[in-house]
C-alpha cells in the first residue's frame, strides 16, 4: 500500500507538470514569430534597394498602387482610382480620404508630392525608378495628384506599386538626407500607412511590428515578431524547437527537403521571379564573338544543376523572362537546347578552336551571396561545358564587394550572376542585360543599336499585346548574341506550425503580413 501511494503521487506529480508544461507553452494567437536570414539595410524608402528591406517596408508603407496577396495582379492602395491621358505621358491618381499616418497626421496629395520630389531630390540607390520615368508630380487638389512623364511608359503602375513610390511623413522625414535607422527619424519612430506599424528595431537582431490601429484595411494578428538569424542551420533548429511559428529566406536545400516531408509543418512553395545566369563580357574579353558565347551555353545541362545541386527545388529557365510573366517563350530551348555538345563544337569549328586549340577562359563566381550551394554550383558547370574537348574552363571567385569592382576591370569573362527583380515586368529582365547602359552596369558591356530600339520601343508603348510582340522578337535575339545564359528559376519556400496560414507570396515576391493568422 505504501508503493502505491507512492506510485499515485509520482503520477499526479507527473501530470502536474505536463498541464503546467501545457499552460507555459500555449498558443499566442495574436503574435507570430518569423524566423529569417536575410537582413534589413536602410529603413528608408529614398534608399532601400534589397528584397527584404523591401519586404518590411511593403507592411509599413503603403503605395498607390500595390498587388493582389499571393498574385501579380495590380489593384489600387492608397489610390481610389487612377486616369491616364491619351498619350500616356500624364497619370492621374483621386487619393483615399481620410486616412492617417500612424502618428495620426492626415494623409494628403501634398504627401506624394513631398515624397517623390525628396525620393528625386537625394538620389538613393532606387531613385532611378523614379528618375528615369518621372519628370514632376503636381498637386492639383487636396486628394489628386498627377505624375508627368519624361515619356509615355507601358508598365509605369508597377512602377508606382515599388518602395520608391511610398509616401512617407513629411513630420517625420528629414527632406535634406536620407535615413538608415529608425533613431535619425522625430520621435525616432517610422510613421507610415500601412498595415503594422514599427515599435522597436534592433539591427540583426529582432523587429517588432505592431497592427497600425489607424490602418483602412484589416489586419488578423496583432504583432510579428522577425528574429534574425545568421545561419540556416541555427534558423532550423529554432524553428523544431517551437520557438519560431513560421521560417522564411533562406534555408538549405537539404533543410527544405527534411521539412516538406514532415507532415506537422504547412509548406507553402511558388515560382518565384527570382532567376540565375550566367553573364558574359562581351566586349573585350575571350567571349567578344557571339558563336564562342553560343558554344557555351548549348554545353549547360539545366535539369542537372537543378536535380544535384538544388534538389530539384529550381526549374530549368530558358528565357531571361521569367515563367509566368506575360511574353515569357522557351527561347534557348526551342534554339539551342541543354547539354548539346554537336552545336556547340560546331560553332567552336567556325571559330577556329580544336582539342590542341581549346576556348579557354575564366568562370567566375562569388562563394558566399548566393549562399552555400555557389561552389557546387561553379564545379558542375565547370564540369557539364568541359564535355566538349573543344574548351578549357578555370573556376575562379572573389568576394561580393570584389565581384562587383570586377564589372568596372572588365576582368570577368564568363561569371554568375542572380536577380530579384526591382518590378514585376519583362524589361526589368531584359534592359539591364541587353540595353547598351543596363548591361555596362552589369559587367556585361553589350551593345547593339537592334536592342537598343526595340528596348525603347517597349518601354513607351502603352499597347500590351504589342508589347509582347516586341518581348518575343527580343527573347529570339537573344538566342543569337547570347550577352547572358538563363539557368534556372527558384522557387520560394515558407514553412509554418500547423495552426499558421494566410502565407500568400506570389510572382510579385511581396509578403504581405497582414494576411497571416492563426486558426
Amino acid at each position: 500500500m505504501k508503493n502505491l501511494g507512492k506510485i499515485l503521487f509520482v503520477f499526479v506529480l507527473v501530470f502536474l507538470l505536463f498541464l503546467v508544461g501545457c499552460k507555459a507553452k500555449k498558443v499566442n494567437k495574436n503574435m507570430i514569430v518569423y524566423g529569417t536570414t536575410e537582413s534589413v539595410t536602410d529603413l528608408d524608402p529614398a534608399e532601400a534597394y534589397d528584397f527584404h528591406t523591401w519586404e518590411i517596408l511593403y507592411n509599413v508603407y503603403e503605395g498607390l498602387m500595390t498587388y493582389k496577396p499571393g498574385t501579380a495582379e495590380l489593384e489600387n492602395g492608397l489610390a481610389e482610382s487612377y486616369s491616364v491621358n491619351e498619350k500616356g505621358d500624364e497619370y492621374t491618381f483621386k487619393l483615399k480620404e481620410g486616412l492617417k499616418f500612424t502618428d495620426g497626421s492626415a494623409f494628403t496629395a501634398e504627401d506624394v508630392k513631398w515624397s517623390i520630389d525628396r525620393v528625386m531630390r537625394l538620389n538613393g540607390d532606387p531613385a532611378w525608378l523614379v528618375t528615369d520615368f518621372v519628370e514632376s508630380v503636381d498637386v492639383v487638389d487636396e486628394y489628386t495628384v498627377r505624375f508627368n512623364l519624361k515619356q509615355p511608359c507601358g508598365f509605369f503602375l508597377k512602377l508606382v506599386a515599388t518602395v520608391p513610390y511610398y509616401p512617407v511623413n513629411s513630420n517625420v522625414f528629414p527632406e535634406d538626407k536620407l535615413v538608415t535607422n529608425p533613431s535619425e527619424l522625430k520621435g525616432s519612430k517610422l510613421t507610415g500607412l500601412g498595415a503594422y506599424q514599427m515599435v522597436s528595431f534592433k539591427r540583426d537582431e529582432e523587429i517588432l511590428l505592431k497592427a497600425n490601429p489607424n490602418y483602412f484595411g484589416k489586419t488578423n494578428v496583432d504583432q510579428i515578431v522577425i528574429n534574425y538569424f545568421k545561419d540556416p542551420t541555427t534558423m532550423r533548429l529554432a524553428f523544431e524547437k517551437g520557438e519560431l511559428d513560421l521560417v522564411y529566406k533562406t534555408l538549405n536545400p537539404s533543410d527544405i527537403r527534411d521539412l516538406l516531408n514532415m507532415e506537422k509543418y504547412n509548406s507553402y512553395k511558388t515560382p518565384g521571379p527570382f532567376i540565375r545566369f550566367l553573364c558574359f563580357e562581351t566586349s573585350e574579353s575571350v567571349m567578344k564573338d557571339a558563336k564562342a558565347r553560343q558554344a557555351v551555353a548549348a554545353m549547360i545541362d539545366r535539369n542537372e544543376i537543378c536535380e544535384k545541386v538544388f534538389l530539384n527545388q529550381a526549374t530549368p529557365l530558358y528565357s531571361m523572362i521569367p515563367m509566368g510573366m506575360f511574353a515569357h517563350q522557351d527561347s534557348f530551348k526551342n534554339t539551342i537546347g541543354d547539354a548539346n555538345i554537336e552545336y556547340a563544337n560546331k560553332k567552336l569549328k567556325e571559330l577556329g578552336y580544336s582539342k590542341t586549340n581549346p576556348l579557354e577562359f575564366e568562370l567566375w563566381y562569388t562563394p558566399s551571396h548566393y549562399g552555400e550551394t555557389e561552389v557546387n554550383m561553379a564545379e558542375i558547370l565547370k564540369n557539364q561545358i568541359e564535355k566538349s574537348e573543344l574548351i578549357k574552363v578555370t573556376p575562379k571567385s572573389a568576394e561580393w564587394s570584389t565581384y562587383l569592382n570586377n564589372f568596372d576591370r572588365k576582368s570577368m569573362g564568363a561569371f554568375l550572376l542572380g536577380w530579384y527583380p526591382d518590378y514585376i515586368d519583362p524589361d526589368n529582365y531584359t534592359a539591364v542585360f541587353a540595353g547598351t547602359t543596363g548591361s555596362a552596369s552589369q559587367g556585361i558591356y553589350f551593345s547593339d543599336p537592334q536592342y537598343d530600339r526595340l528596348l525603347k520601343q517597349e518601354k513607351t508603348e502603352v499597347d500590351q499585346q504589342k508589347r509582347k510582340e516586341i518581348f518575343e522578337k527580343l527573347q529570339t535575339l537573344w538566342t543569337e548574341d547570347v550577352p547572358t545564359v538563363p539557368i534556372f528559376q527558384g522557387r520560394l519556400f515558407v514553412f509554418t506550425k500547423k495552426g499558421v496560414t494566410g502565407v500568400k507570396i506570389g510572382t510579385s515576391m511581396t509578403f504581405y503580413y497582414k494576411e497571416l493568422k492563426y486558426e
